[in-house]
């Protein structure tokens, strides 16, 4: 799985440009050549690699899960910005209750129904948290980068199980198309030799054995063709989409390839891919984030400062009241005795009173009347808390540790993926390069045993296991054709070079 997040990028580039710019018809059962039809009555969907790659990312469930995640870490971000701005809430409400209450606006008890309002507004912003807001935007900013490199990664393990399914297909056909050559030149071999039967020129073993290498080709092509559907089935999978659909793919023709020794070292591919591997980047940024953690969890153990405000107001239906005179006045008289030098005497005491009514004063003269205002500043220190603060100290540490080895092992994984990497493209090599060998001096003998067949001086059996050694060589070119050419452009890609076939 490692293995595929590493390489899908670079071998995209390449088969895209081979796509592109190097694709050739030829009758390759299950390729066509672009803008090709493959000639049924219901044409065929035709799906070149590029297609086959955008599918299978719109339809990943895990690249979706892990877009979500970037969105996610995104949103946390922005919010970890939005934390240094104030606060402010509002709160209102409205009772009514009957019998004995208290005036809210005299707290005197009144024995009436009382309709009452209530208007809260506050407001508070942070003026020293310990660095924590600011060391949380560089922690979400960190952690937005590792994700989107997560992503990058999980597009590459996708990308690159698309285009080894696609090239798989690509294989296959290329062997059922060598399958049915051979076929071919048995087909003829068979109508040669039961010409000379006919004419008694050959005894009639010699037919009843080459009828017999005919029918192992044909088993050959039905072999062929069974890899080749469920090569197809793998493609359909990796892109997502149900199987016994039918289609097409186009066909990517690969050159032979020169066998030549690699310009880098494995050290050097290594050194040089520690700065593009999107999943190295991304474990880097996870330790790093971590680390900011620390800082994060260090902010408890500071005084916290905050500057608060509020507004308040009331309304009563027995709130605060007012008189208001009508111009009249009542006079009142009261008898009384007073002693003024040891004696009684009757006075008379008159008061004036002015006439009019209490009256409630209105709903936004009480807001107004009632209204309080306040400010204050708010310092919070901790001095003993359970050691809460000191154990998620600890904890952000072990996290931090934990990254880090995360991190080490992902180097090491690389390296050692690099080291296997360069060990089998050395193996290839050597398998295409004896291969080619073998095919070159076995298309000879199978020439000349063809040649001696036709002239008599071997018999069926001998003819037929030249063809059969002749058949098998060929069919191993291809499949280490692709797997050199493959491996190569594996190496390729780790060291972020321009990929091309050219």
């Amino acid at each position: 799985m490692q293995r595929k997040l590493f390489l899908g990028i670079g071998i995209v580039g390449c088969l895209l440009s081979i796509s592109l710019t190097s694709l050739q018809a030829q009758s390759v059962p299950g390729a066509v050549a672009p803008g090709a039809t493959t000639g049924k009555a219901d044409t065929l969907p035709v799906l070149s690699l590029p297609q086959c790659i955008d599918i299978a990312l719109k339809n990943n469930i895990t690249v979706r899960q892990g877009q979500l995640q970037v969105q996610s870490s995104t949103l946390q971000l922005k919010q970890s910005k939005l934390n240094q701005l104030p606060t402010v809430n509002g709160f209102a409400s409205q009772g009514f209750s009957s019998g004995r209450n208290i005036n809210p606006s005299t707290n005197q008890f009144v024995d009436v129904g009382v309709r009452s309002n209530n208007f809260q507004l506050s407001g508070s912003v942070p003026v020293f948290q310990g660095y924590q807001l600011r060391n949380l935007i560089r922690q979400n900013q960190t952690i937005v980068k590792a994700t989107e490199k997560e992503l990058d990664a999980t597009e590459n393990t996708v990308i690159l199980n698309v285009i080894q399914q696609y090239l798989n297909v690509l294989t296959g056909a290329e062997q059922l198309t060598v399958a049915k050559r051979q076929a071919e030149t048995s087909q003829l071999q068979v109508e040669r030799t039961q010409k000379l039967v006919n004419a008694g020129s050959a005894p009639e073993a010699n037919l009843f054995e080459i009828k017999a290498t005919l029918a192992n080709d044909e088993l050959a092509i039905v072999n062929a063709q069974n890899t080749v559907d469920l090569a197809k089935l793998a493609l359909l999978q990796a892109m997502n989409l149900p199987g016994g659909q039918a289609f097409e793919i186009e066909y990517i023709k690969l050159p032979d390839p020169r066998i030549e020794g690699y310009t880098a070292t494995a050290l050097q591919v290594y050194e040089t891919a520690l700065s593009t591997q999107p999943q190295i980047i991304a474990a880097d940024l996870r330790t790093e984030s971590a680390r900011i953690g620390i800082d994060v969890a260090k902010a408890g153990l500071y005084p916290r400062l905050s500057l608060s405000g509020n507004l308040s107001s009331i309304y009563s239906t027995v709130g605060l009241q007012r008189f208001v005179a009508d111009g009249t006045t009542t006079e009142n008289r009261t008898d009384a005795n007073v002693i003024i030098g040891g004696i009684t005497q009757p006075v008379t005491i008159v008061t004036s009173q002015p006439g009019g009514t209490y009256q409630t004063y209105g709903f936004f003269e009480q807001l107004t009347n009632t209204l309080n205002r306040g400010v204050s500043l708010n310092l919070n220190i901790p001095i003993f808390t359970n050691r809460q603060y000191h154990t998620n100290v600890t904890t952000a540490i072990i996290q931090q540790q934990n990254a880090q080895l995360t991190a080490d092992n992902t180097r090491l994984q690389l390296r050692q993926q690099i080291e296997t990497a360069y060990t089998n493209l050395l193996a290839a090599s050597n398998r295409y390069r004896a291969t080619d060998a073998s095919v070159s001096s076995l298309e000879r003998a199978f020439k000349a045993a063809e040649s001696r067949f036709n002239a008599g001086a071997i018999n069926a059996v001998d003819y037929s296991l030249a063809k059969l050694r002749f058949d098998n060589a060929r069919a191993q070119l291809v499949q280490a054709k692709y797997d050199y050419v493959f491996r190569t452009k594996i190496l390729d890609f780790y060291q972020n070079k321009p990929l091309s076939f050219n």
